[in-house]
């Protein structure tokens, strides 16, 4: 019988997500180096770029990979062998406490993202938890864990189908994968789970994205099982869609398609598919009776030397002086230096601003958006000298149901998100003769170096939702949608799965 002390495991928790907010698993990395080397697709090869760099520069500062810090999930293997050293605490409650610790670490402060009462008044719980917790018995003497922290851009993206037993998976992964958009921040990877019922097809799909990244290992040694065959065959039917990098159009969609299954009832087949985006963050550890697990850190000369530099036809913009009529030339797929100032807004400031217009009141006081710019952020606080924490683009296409009227009704012009924008709103970008720009998702601390000057100018009581102005220098976006309606997430994507078309068919000749 091996005793666990309460502590450690606790200690334990804290000190893996910590470990995991700002180093990137090295075989990620690797997987992303390698898709960036063969990138054609020079949209996406930007992308990769500032996802490399931004990853190093994580590890080198320890601040964390993306602004948005994830909903904890923990599976945990206890052995049947297994005492604790105090009974006062549950497993979720030990793991509750390593997150509380983990996300107020005031070295390193993560920002809480989780709300109560999810129906209702979604009141933030200021300490992220609680976590989501799998417990399992197992054979053993020791605690097995895998912990990670994910995003709600890519958790927001999974999917959940019941299908017939004759019908192919992989089939349904093909049509299901473009209407996901880009808001999961590819390239990433697919977890799937198949079988069981279909609450336990979701659980499989997540504890699948713990395994690390070996596709590429696979693809030389040949598939063995139904499930490395069935791996494979998506892996090459996604890439071959040509969604490529922040959906931009490329080569490379996803890095590995993991699986795991279960039996299930003959009448039934049950399959989830959840993605993990660019932040990728999990690790590890056994606990064995001899103290706090020690996570060992990457070296920095693992990470690749990428650098991105500005092309020489880079547009370089004033926010301070920018005016209507300026934006009407800016072209889909152009990169765009921005300088000046800047408004942030993302969910609840929308709707709050939406409120206080149709009740009369107009914007809140300090909050004039006449030509001016919004950035759909919710950053990091900061520490130390820092002007603001790693402050990453949210997804956009939440937002959509509010642009019209932000368009409409404030002088709004600009707007700076991740992903896709809807069709209406896409439409109404070009009716109001407006731009829709896009930033990196998993750049969020490369993107925060290029704030000078933060200050809160309304809602302070929304915390990471407040609205904030930013003064930034040279922050590098792309032009998504122009004041056409010309929309970069469409002809991208086109683009290239034609190219990727024309490539195999020279190959086969």
């Amino acid at each position: 019988m091996t005793q666990i002390r309460q502590q450690d495991f606790i200690d334990s928790i804290e000190d893996a997500l910590q470990f995991i907010s700002y180093y990137h698993p090295l075989d990620y990395v690797k997987a992303v180096e390698q898709a960036y080397e063969k990138e054609q697709s020079q949209a996406a090869k930007d992308a990769m770029a500032q996802i490399l760099i931004n990853s190093r520069m994580s590890a080198e500062g320890k601040r964390p990979l993306c602004q948005d810090t994830g909903i904890v999930t923990c599976f945990v293997k206890i052995g049947m062998q297994v005492s604790w050293d105090k009974t006062d605490m549950t497993v979720q409650q030990m793991v509750d406490e390593g997150t509380r610790r983990a996300y107020l670490n005031p070295d390193n402060p993560l920002r809480a993202s989780i709300v109560a009462d999810p129906a209702g008044a979604r009141k933030n719980t200021k300490d992220n938890t609680p976590a989501v917790v799998h417990i399992d018995m197992v054979p053993g003497d020791k605690i097995e864990v895998m912990i990670a922290a994910k995003g709600g851009g890519s958790e927001n993206k999974s999917k959940m189908v019941m299908l017939n037993p004759s019908d192919d998976i992989a089939e349904w992964v093909v049509k299901t994968l473009p209407t996901m958009g880009a808001g999961w921040c590819p390239p990433g990877m697919l977890g799937i789970g198949i079988g069981g019922t279909a609450e336990k097809a979701a659980v499989l799909a997540k504890e699948s994205l713990m395994d690390p990244v070996d596709i590429q290992e696979l693809m030389a040694r040949g598939a063995e099982t139904t499930e490395e065959k069935l791996r494979l065959d998506i892996f090459k039917k996604v890439n071959d869609l040509g969604i490529g990098a922040q959906g931009l159009g490329g080569l490379t969609t996803v890095v590995d398609v993991k699986i795991k299954s279960l039996p299930t009832h003959a009448a039934s087949k049950p399959v989830a598919m959840i993605p993990n985006c660019a932040a990728t963050r999990h690790a590890h550890f056994t606990l064995d009776g001899s103290g706090p697990s020690e996570l060992k850190a990457p070296k920095l000369e693992d990470w690749p030397k990428v650098t991105w530099e500005v092309g020489e036809n880079t547009r370089r913009v004033n926010l301070d002086t920018v005016t209507k009529e300026d934006i009407l030339d800016w072209k889909v797929g152009e990169t765009v230096l921005l300088s000046g100032k800047m408004l942030t807004g993302r969910d609840a400031a929308h709707k709050r601003i939406q409120t206080m217009l149709d009740n009369g009141e107009g914007l809140p006081e300090g909050v004039d958006l006449t030509n001016r710019f919004i950035y759909y952020v919710g950053p990091v606080d900061a520490v130390g000298d820092e002007v603001v924490g790693p402050a990453g683009p949210t997804t956009a296409t939440r937002m959509d149901k509010f642009t019209d009227m932000m368009l409409e009704k404030t002088g709004l012009i600009g707007m700076i998100g991740k992903a896709e924008r809807g069709p209406a709103t896409v439409d109404s970008i070009a009716k109001h003769k407006a731009v829709y720009l896009m930033a990196v998702g998993g750049a969020a601390y490369l993107v925060s170096k290029a704030i000078k000057k933060s200050r809160v100018v309304a809602f302070e009581e929304l915390g990471m939702e407040a609205i904030y102005e930013f003064e930034v220098e040279d922050m590098p976006v792309t032009v998504a949608v122009d004041s056409t309606g010309a929309n970069a997430h469409q002809t991208g994507p086109a683009i290239w799965k034609a190219k990727i078309e024309e490539l195999e068919a020279e190959l086969s000749r």
